[in-house]
């Protein structure tokens, strides 16, 4: 610990005397100064022993001296030694009874001790005091590090925690405790997701003091554009010096093993890319054997097969295909929650069903695929539920910004099959890219496959293409009726709705059955096709119900 006042009185070569203050002398003491200046306060930074002889002041004025100690109590001066038998033989009554009504040490010193002498002791201290630190520095490194090796990011942490008197955490890319010690610190480590949420969107590295039920440092780990991760340590007080070379450590520690994985995860991810390609191609078996215990335990349950792929990259898709469709609106952050990706949409999925997949214990196969990811993970567990959120957070944002500009880069289109197992894994992937469409054309986050199969045909149809095939396959009877020579659509729609009973579709019209099979007739000549064929009253009838839905 740095020297104290104390530590200077009980200095047996010091010899010096407590005056006042003999209870406030256990401040440390940053520096031993000289000044025998009238106002020295413009040269204090606080925490000195200020040495005079009282050369310059009248230090039996008792109005100048309670002047001058108030000023050094207000600058931070810890303790005020004075020499007698120089120019006082011993202290003067005024200053000490200033020391006393300020509570500021008074420390007499002896004519035979040199201020000299005072400032070696205290430097010598400070030597000592950090000495000790850089060595007790070293073996919190040493002990962080063996840890490390042994139980890894745990005992770490563990190791940390025991070393600065207080608690640590771990959190993953999204924010979220991957790990804490002492156990109970989980809970108060999950309180802090929002501040480390705000630590990811600064440069790495980064860090930060929050404040609370303790004093908690956050630091960001990650040598890239993006943290990988972030490190809480929470302690009653400020670190100290040995304190701080442990948390130092402790961050260059787990800096390394992040970095250390991303060729690992690249590994794993070729591995991954080289199952799906297995599984799509109907070997399922030769991708349990390729897969191992590392994706292992995904295939032997079912699993739901996820596409996903930026908004512009979709836009750009779909307007290729001749299905251009205007994208849902730029999500506007600063009124819904939305997760930041940094531009990058597919790697900040990514990010959120591994870490996801992570905290739950589960297996997940992430794949890149050029403008694409696909994602296979267990069916109804976390990573498929973060997903979920996720999409939901963006159609939320969505429906608030939907006067604004298109989407930008940082949108998502996602397609989510039905269960499916290993067998079914190129049907699943099917399904996941027919989701994938429907939610490129609708404009939405996330489409299940599930509800293409539960829901009616007529929303798939809403697109430009389908809407123009239908103003051209009616024009002409919209043409006719708005000479006011009939009412052919109305009673088109009418017939097709009762399956081609003239009795009942001409009462739904207010017509006798001979007037409705007249105005059949008018259709069929109009439209030069007849209503015999079903091909043709099914295109019929479909193109009435677009042509309803755009006007409703």
């Amino acid at each position: 610990m740095p020297p104290t006042l104390a530590s200077l009185v009980h200095h047996s070569a010091l010899k010096l005397t407590v005056r006042a203050g003999e209870d406030r002398l256990d401040v440390p003491v940053r520096w031993a100064h000289v000044s025998e200046l009238a106002d020295p306060v413009p040269y204090m930074e606080g925490g000195e022993l200020l040495l005079i002889t009282a050369l310059t002041l009248d230090a039996e004025d008792p109005d100048a001296m309670r002047r001058y100690v108030k000023r050094l109590a207000g600058a931070g001066v810890v303790g005020l030694g004075f020499a007698v038998g120089v120019n006082y033989e011993e202290t003067p009554k005024a200053l000490v009874d200033a020391a006393v009504d300020e509570g500021l040490p008074l420390l007499e010193v002896p004519r035979r001790t040199p201020f000299l002498a005072i400032s070696k002791a205290v430097s010598a201290a400070i030597a000592a005091d950090q000495y000790r630190a850089v060595t007790a520095g070293f073996a919190a490194q040493r002990e962080l590090t063996k840890q490390a090796l042994s139980d890894g990011p745990q005992g770490l942490l563990a190791a940390l925690a025991g070393q600065v008197d207080g608690w640590a955490a771990l959190y993953d890319a999204s924010g979220a405790v991957v790990a804490a010690a002492p156990e109970w610190a989980g809970r108060r480590a999950g309180r802090l997701t929002p501040d480390v949420e705000r630590l990811r969107e600064r440069p790495a590295p980064a860090s930060s003091v929050v404040g609370g039920e303790d004093r908690v440092e956050l630091h960001s780990l990650g040598t890239g554009r993006r943290p990988r991760a972030a490190l809480a340590v929470g302690t009653a007080a400020a670190l100290g010096t040995a304190e701080r070379y442990a948390v130092h450590s402790a961050i260059a520690l787990l800096t390394l093993t992040t970095e250390r994985s991303r060729p690992l995860h690249a590994a794993e991810q070729r591995i991954g890319a080289a199952v799906l390609r297995m599984l799509l191609a109907g070997q399922p078996e030769h991708a349990r054997t390729v897969a191992g215990d590392l994706y292992g335990g995904l295939l032997d349950a079912p699993f739901r097969l996820i596409l996903a792929e930026s908004a512009s990259a979709s836009a750009a898709r779909a307007h290729a295909d001749g299905h251009a469709r205007v994208a849902a609106a730029k999500p506007s952050k600063a009124q819904v929650a939305v997760p930041d990706t940094n531009g990058d949409p597919l790697g900040g999925l990514a990010e959120i069903v591994e870490s996801a997949a992570a905290r739950s214990g589960e297996s997940v196969l992430v794949v890149p695929d050029g403008e694409r990811l696909v994602v296979l993970a267990v069916d109804g567990g976390a990573a498929v539920a973060a997903c979920g959120e996720y999409a939901l957070a963006l159609d939320a944002a969505r429906t608030v910004a939907r006067e604004q500009p298109a989407a930008e880069e940082d949108d998502l289109v996602v397609g989510l099959s039905a269960p499916a197992g290993p067998i079914a894994a190129a049907a699943a992937y099917k399904q996941a890219e027919q989701a994938l469409s429907v939610a490129r054309r609708r404009g939405r986050s996330l489409v299940e496959h599930e509800e293409l199969a539960a829901g009616s045909v007529l929303p798939l149809l809403a697109d430009d293409a389908v809407r123009a095939f239908a103003d051209g396959l009616l024009r002409a009877l919209y043409e006719h009726d708005a000479t006011g020579r009939g009412d052919l659509v109305a009673s088109l729609r009418a017939w097709l709705s009762r399956h081609g009973q003239w009795d009942a579709a001409a009462a739904d019209l207010g017509v006798h059955r001979h007037t409705l099979r007249y105005r059949m007739r008018r259709v069929e000549e109009i439209l030069g096709r007849s209503l015999d064929d079903p091909d043709v009253r099914m295109e019929l009838w479909l193109a009435l119900k677009t042509t309803a839905a755009v006007t409703e």
